[in-house]
């Protein structure tokens, strides 16, 4: 069984999830961009650029150190250094997606951040060597959310922050009409011009595996993140999770 985490259609455990996960997100790069922007009617725009907002305290200090870790093609580490002063330390960009990294360091070319291909579950960087992780609509498709805290526990800093952007699932007719939307239509336009079938399936499966907030913020208190927080984005179809290491 797997630990609670991403489960692709065929896979037993984490390792064969991680992985499943990587060739999914490797295949569907090259209309990644497209997709996301169509499937989502440019919200996930605005989300990008709230979010970072929401730390706009930290990234405001040239010293800090932030790491936008499943980064994907990079458009969230582009909100986060937005909001970076001149001559600030770069931001990382991180995720374990070579064909992502690829198109991400296209777009990154000319401004502030350092590509690094890395498993969200095992950072290169030292202990308490972050100020800020952030991570946009990836931290869902860990093979095993615990121990991805627990390693972003690790690398932060005494007083550092972590933000986790991530789809949820509304209550109510809305979350009715959003969960046909999104099991329904979603993969069927995703599908199509992305050409792949499988990953378009498996986006409303994550989802609904994803742990609710309640049990999100508990886990989070459970590895050691303190003022933790959830806010849900436009009606709770999204929500950013926030929490302090001690």
């Amino acid at each position: 069984m797997l630990t609670q985490g991403a489960q692709p259609a065929g896979t037993t455990d984490a390792s064969s999830a991680a992985h499943a996960v990587r060739e999914m997100f490797d295949s569907i790069a090259p209309r990644y961009d497209l997709l996301n922007h169509i499937l989502s009617c440019n919200i996930d725009r605005i989300w990008w650029r709230r979010m970072a907002r929401a730390f706009r305290d930290v990234l405001a200090r040239p010293e800090a150190v932030v790491l936008d870790i499943c980064c994907g093609t990079g458009d969230m580490t582009l909100a986060l250094l937005r909001l970076r002063p001149q001559n600030a330390q770069p931001v990382i960009a991180a995720d374990f997606s070579h064909q992502m990294l690829v198109r991400g360091k296209t777009k990154l070319a000319g401004h502030n951040a350092m590509v690094v291909e890395a498993d969200a579950l095992h950072l290169p960087l030292p202990d308490a060597s972050l100020d800020l992780i952030t991570t946009a609509f990836g931290f869902r498709n860990l093979a095993n959310y615990r121990a991805g805290l627990e390693e972003f526990h690790r690398v932060l800093k005494p007083g550092g922050q972590v933000g986790i952007l991530d789809f949820s699932e509304p209550d109510g007719v809305l979350g009715k009409l959003y969960a046909f939307y999104f099991r329904r239509i979603l993969p069927a336009i995703g599908s199509r011009i992305s050409g792949v079938s499988g990953a378009y399936a498996y986006l409303p499966a994550s989802v609904h595996r994803f742990p609710p907030p309640a049990e999100m913020l508990a886990l989070m208190r459970e590895t050691g993140f303190t003022q933790a927080s959830w806010k849900p984005y436009s009606f709770g179809i999204a929500g950013l999770y926030r929490g302090v290491k001690l």
